[in-house]
Order: structure tokens, then C-alpha cells, then sequence
């Protein structure tokens, strides 16, 4: 059996990131990272998230919970679907909704981040969804915005993606059942330079999942994998053995320093997800990727359009917890003051 204590990897963010995200009555404020969250938490979002589920199937796609509200999605980095299914689960919860193109913005320009989130929350926003290419970046705003404003980290680094990993949990649980005591997942690929990676294994852990296996070559395995309770494979159809769940992961070629892989072909001929390595899994496991795809890469096309893919479900769910995650940090009791935590708008918390 394996440690099921899980550890930071990134010194970096520390334990501070774990306490800020509750409020002082134990409430999400900030959603940062799945790390240090109980279980209790984690159920909560996908509770909620399966109360927005159906949502898409209804003539009016939208709830008047945060009516009023007004949430801006600041990304660094580029992104197409994370940042689109914010904005749609902001929507549909009918917040208004500001886009800033860091591109033109005055970042560009040589004006510190802390001015522009200064800037920005003086116009009286809600929250910021941060997508960031620094590892931290998310915990830093949240630590340096006014008590009254919620952080969701959309993407920082190689650190965490909380939102992906929890709609991650969520596709699992529509498809396997809420005990994840009896499940045998797998996540296969670039754990090195995945955020995605680290946030899933720290949100199996806690869901008590009976068997999480990493299964990458040597060059793209963090230096101690082992310590945040995960079973470690080389060999990619020993790694998915009976598996109830295949997660694949894209090579994060964009991160990558130095020759840590010969060439993509040869990648996909040691670790490529095809439809005859697909047989040694349970006959109904079920295939899963963050994306983007890499086809002919991490995954064969077959597989990927396959009748045991849930990546297209994946996106869909990620409106439902993501609509759950704002309505969660947005609709706690606000801040004020009076709590010893908390600070003036620049201050730490």
C-alpha cells in the first residue's frame, strides 16, 4: 500500500495556499489549488455541480444566482476552452463578465501586476479567474486583492489547474459512481510539467480513491512522485492493467528544457493510447484527456472518438463545476474588517 499523504511539489506555494482559500467559517473564498481541501469540500462542488448539470438541456440556459456580480477573466497565457467555459458558467449565472486582453493590456507596458489588479478592482469587481504561465501567480493575487474579491486559479504553471481536475472528478463520477474506493485510476503522460496531473492526484487522494497510478518514462516523472500517494509505472500496459479509468495527458512541449524524449513517434510507440493497449483495462473503463489533443501522439484517433471516450463530456461538465465553483466562493457572507485575517486591498493575508 501506498502513503495516501499528499505533498506539495511546488515550495513555492507552500501551506499558505491551503489556508487562504477558506474563509474564517471554513467556506471556499479562493479556489487555488485541490491540495489541502477536504473531502467534504470536494463533495460539496460536485454536488452543486450536479445540480447545474441539466442546465444545458433547458430552453433558458440561465439562474440568476449571481446577478449583479461581475467577474473578470485575466488570463496570461493563452487559452481557448478554459477561458471560454468560464465565461459561459459565468453567464449562465447571469454575472457580467469583463475579458482583459493581456496582450494590449497595460502589462504589456511595463505596468506591475500589482497595479493592474489594483486598477482593475478599483472598477468594484467580484473576481478574478487567473490563468498565469508563473507557478504561484494565482496564490500571490489572491493574497494581494481586497477582502471582498474571490480568486479562481484557471492554470498556474506547473502547478495546480483545481477547476480541470475537479470537472475531472466529476466526468468520473457521472460515469463510475461517488465511491471512489473501489476504483483503479491511471493517468498517463508528461506528469513532470502537468498542473493538471498534481491537482487530479491531490483530488483522488482525498476522494479516497483505492488505487492512483502514474505511468510516464523516467524523464517525465517528478523527483519524488511516490510521496503523493500514487503507484508508479514505466511500462504503459502494466500501468493500465484493469484499469476503471485511463487519464492521458498532453506532452507539455511548451515547458519542456532539453532532450527529455527522442522524438513524438517514438513516444507514441511506448506510450501511445491505441485501441489494442486499451484491452488490458477493464472492458469498461472509460478514456479521458484535458486537452488539447495531440492525435498520433498521446492518443490514437480511434481511441480518442472511441465509444469509451468521455473527452467531449469532459467539456460540458466543465461549465457545471465551474458554475458551482463561482457560485460557492461568491455566495459565502462578505468579508470585512473586522475578520483578524484580513487586510486593506495590497496587503497580505
Amino acid at each position: 500500500m501506498v502513503n495516501k499523504a499528499t505533498k506539495s511539489t511546488d515550495a513555492l506555494i507552500g501551506h499558505d495556499a491551503w489556508n487562504i482559500q477558506l474563509d474564517k467559517n471554513g467556506h471556499l473564498k479562493h479556489f487555488l489549488t485541490t491540495e489541502g481541501l477536504g473531502t467534504e469540500i470536494l463533495n460539496q462542488i460536485l454536488d452543486t455541480a450536479e445540480s447545474f448539470a441539466n442546465i444545458n438541456e433547458k430552453k433558458v440556459k440561465k439562474v440568476p444566482l449571481l446577478r449583479g456580480k461581475t467577474i473578470v477573466n485575466l488570463f496570461f497565457e493563452a487559452s481557448t476552452r478554459t477561458r471560454t467555459t468560464f465565461e459561459l458558467a459565468a453567464k449562465r449565472l447571469s454575472a457580467d463578465v469583463l475579458n482583459i486582453n493581456i496582450s494590449t493590456s497595460a502589462t504589456s507596458k511595463g505596468e506591475t501586476l500589482l497595479d493592474t489588479l489594483q486598477n482593475i478592482q478599483a472598477m468594484h469587481c467580484d473576481m478574478f479567474v487567473v490563468r498565469h504561465s508563473d507557478s504561484g501567480a494565482a496564490h500571490y493575487i489572491a493574497n494581494n486583492v481586497a477582502a471582498n474579491i474571490s480568486v479562481i486559479n484557471a492554470g498556474d504553471g506547473s502547478h495546480a489547474h483545481p477547476t480541470q481536475a475537479m470537472l475531472d472528478m466529476f466526468t468520473i463520477r457521472r460515469n463510475k459512481g461517488a465511491n471512489f474506493g473501489n476504483l483503479r485510476v491511471a493517468i498517463v503522460g508528461d506528469i513532470l510539467h502537468s498542473r493538471v496531473a498534481r491537482s487530479q492526484i491531490h483530488a483522488l487522494n482525498t476522494l479516497n480513491t483505492g488505487d492512483v497510478r502514474v505511468i510516464a518514462p523516467k524523464t517525465l516523472l517528478p523527483v519524488g512522485i511516490e510521496s503523493m500517494g500514487v503507484n508508479v509505472f514505466n511500462d504503459l500496459e502494466a500501468g493500465i492493467k484493469d484499469a476503471d479509468v485511463v487519464m492521458m495527458l498532453r506532452l507539455q512541449k511548451e515547458r519542456m528544457q532539453g532532450a527529455l524524449l527522442p522524438s513524438e513517434q517514438e513516444y507514441f510507440q511506448l506510450y501511445g493510447l491505441t485501441e489494442e493497449r486499451l484491452r488490458v483495462a477493464k472492458s469498461d473503463a472509460i478514456v479521458m484527456h484535458p486537452g488539447p489533443i495531440n492525435r498520433g501522439v498521446e492518443i490514437d484517433s480511434n481511441v480518442a472518438d472511441g465509444p469509451r471516450s468521455v473527452i467531449l463530456d469532459q467539456v460540458s461538465y466543465g461549465i457545471s463545476v465551474r458554475m458551482a465553483v463561482m457560485t460557492m466562493t461568491l455566495g459565502r457572507e462578505p468579508e470585512t474588517n473586522d475578520n483578524p485575517t484580513v487586510n486593506n486591498a495590497g496587503g497580505n493575508r
